[in-house]
């Protein structure tokens, strides 16, 4: 068999035997594959096998996803809890690679992966760049940070996966990595969001918009909106894709969506979905919004049971316009740590980001700043002003100033203080933006 046939072959396997199947074909899937991994963490994870203990179970207990909601939670805490190798299943002369968070929020969390978890790791990702419309003979470019961040090289593994032509730009010289888009014809790009609208800026700013032959992106480490979507295919003229992933579940690929961008596709018989209610953590129904929760079915490295991804979202098991039969995630809303409480009302970033995108005069680059005066909280949306707005009349600024504030304070229910920025002014982001500068922390 030549190499195109077995990539061809491939997609098929991908497409037809697990994107879809039917529901209960799934659900025995799904089953099957969770009382093995009960039964492999209750019997090389200590951390798991005392948390079922303390519970009064035994992996005999779980006969299928009916029992799921019987497991324990696991929690960012319980990886820290065990830093760095605890929660691992399998010795470390059979882990291959390893990638970590950052840390920033506190000790990092550690991710190994067997070979195993590599190959199932690349081919999600692949599945996710056919669902994008991108395929073998595309050339793709990966600009996502490569390194101990899972989104450069999972991205990367993935694209090769699928056997297309892989450009490994990663971040930084964007003016380079523009160049390189037209001289090597690149027709795919992966990235997040915030970067790629830096990276059209900088296709402007050179002069070759009509030299570029991209086709799709795919878009993630971020939340971002549907707005912002708008914006990404106006400017290049493409269709830009959601990819879904954290490392602790394994990294990008974990869902994407398809040309119909109803939904990101989950690839259910690797990670099992649930959404739980924040608060009461009890299940909630199809369609109501709520924290999303994975179970890792395949992992060998770091397998996790019930994990609390603080991503508040909506699932969806109808069948799709494009054929998938696999749940879907809704849009996601923000997320239950990223969600800020400013005078006793909840506020979201995406929230903010919505009203600057429908606003012309605005360009898709804000940033809050939240501090404390008096005991009080407030609230500072800095927000860039498109060159074409952008004035020294002061009456013209001020009416400005006014619609967007009026706006917002419409949609958050609060009054927040807005800052006009002159055009170009607020920094880009070439890996994950940093939307909120929360100075009540250091206080």
């Amino acid at each position: 068999m030549s190499c195109e046939s077995w990539r061809g072959y491939r997609q098929m396997i991908w497409n037809e035997t697990k994107e879809c199947m039917s529901r209960d074909e799934m659900t025995n899937l799904q089953s099957a594959r969770l009382r093995k991994l009960v039964d492999r963490v209750y019997h090389s994870v200590e951390y798991y096998r005392k948390k079922m203990q303390a519970v009064g179970l035994e992996p005999g207990d779980i006969r299928g996803i009916e029992d799921l909601e019987r497991l324990p939670f696991t929690t960012k805490d319980d990886l820290r809890d065990t830093y760095p190798f605890g929660m691992f299943a399998v010795p470390n002369s059979q882990i291959t690679r390893i990638h970590a968070s950052s840390g920033t929020t506190g000790k990092s969390t550690v991710v190994g992966y067997t070979r195993k978890d590599i190959d199932v790791w690349s081919e999600c990702v692949a599945r996710c760049i056919t669902m994008a419309g991108l395929g073998s003979n595309d050339i793709i470019q990966v600009a996502y940070g490569y390194g101990l961040f899972t989104g450069g090289l999972g991205a990367h593994y993935g694209a090769e996966e699928m056997g297309a032509t892989v450009v490994p730009m990663s971040t930084g010289n964007t003016k380079k990595l523009v160049t390189m888009m037209v001289d090597f014809g690149v027709t795919g790009i992966m990235c997040t969001p915030s970067y790629l609208l830096h990276i059209a800026e900088t296709i402007e700013e050179m002069g070759v918009k009509d030299k570029i032959k991209l086709k799709a992106s795919i878009n993630g480490a971020e939340p971002w909106t549907e707005k912002m979507r708008t914006q990404i295919e106006r400017q290049l003229g493409i269709h830009a894709h959601d990819i879904y992933g954290l490392s602790e579940i394994m990294g990008p690929g974990v869902a994407t969506d398809c040309q119909f961008h109803e939904g990101l596709h989950i690839h259910e018989d690797h990670f099992l979905p649930e959404i739980v209610d924040q608060n009461t953590l009890k299940p909630l129904r199809d369609g109501m919004t709520g924290e999303l929760v994975i179970s890792t079915l395949t992992k060998e490295g770091l397998p996790l049971i019930r994990y609390r991804t603080k991503d508040l979202t909506s699932l969806e098991h109808g069948p799709c316009e494009c054929g998938r039969t696999t749940a879907r995630i809704a849009r996601f809303t923000g997320r239950t740590d990223d969600m800020l409480i400013i005078r006793g009302v909840n506020v979201f970033p995406s929230q903010v980001e919505s009203v600057v995108l429908e606003l012309p005069e605005f360009e898709p680059h804000y940033q809050l700043v939240v501090d404390r005066v008096n005991n009080l909280d407030t609230l500072q949306v800095q927000v860039e002003v498109r060159e074409a707005f952008y004035s020294d009349e002061i009456s013209q600024m001020m009416a400005l100033k006014k619609r967007i504030a009026d706006r917002l304070h419409s949609v958050l229910g609060i009054g927040a203080d807005i800052r006009l920025m002159e055009p170009h002014s607020i920094e880009r982001s070439e890996g994950k933006s940093k939307r909120v500068i929360d100075k009540r922390v250091l206080k």
